[in-house]
């Protein structure tokens, strides 16, 4: 089930209470970036001379497989999500991409469950004009 289908389900049973939403979490990343390894390691390679291989390579074609997406959230704080493929053939940049940017998302609702949580208790004992 999707984000967005659960949205729906929670909206049709009139579940109102404070909660953190699917648009709050879009409204939250204000910056993102997507690569593979391979493209990290010429960066790297660029910036700093790494060598990844005793030989001298920079590169090694399982590199080219993983794919990162790292998100800047409001507050500066970054997530990252991955996403990798076992057969070659199988890669698609896209769908990696795609993949890649969900997983580092559903980090993010963990995080602002915990911020939404602590405001909530902080005016249950505190009052909502603190």
């Amino acid at each position: 089930m999707s984000d967005k289908e659960i949205e729906q389900e929670i909206q049709s049973k009139g579940l109102n209470a404070p909660r953190i939403t699917p648009a709050d979490i879009e409204a939250n990343i204000i910056a993102e970036t997507c690569f593979t390894a391979a493209e990290g390691g010429i960066g790297a390679y660029r910036t700093h001379g790494d060598v990844y291989q005793g030989d001298g390579q920079i590169h090694h074609e399982s590199l080219g497989l993983l794919t990162i997406c790292v998100l800047v959230l409001r507050n500066g704080f970054t997530v990252t999500g991955e996403s990798a493929c076992a057969s070659p053939e199988n890669f698609d940049e896209e769908l990696g991409r795609k993949i890649a940017r969900q997983n580092a998302v559903q980090k993010i609702w963990p995080l602002m469950g915990y911020q939404l949580r602590s405001r909530l208790a902080e005016e249950a004992t505190f009052g909502a004009s603190s």
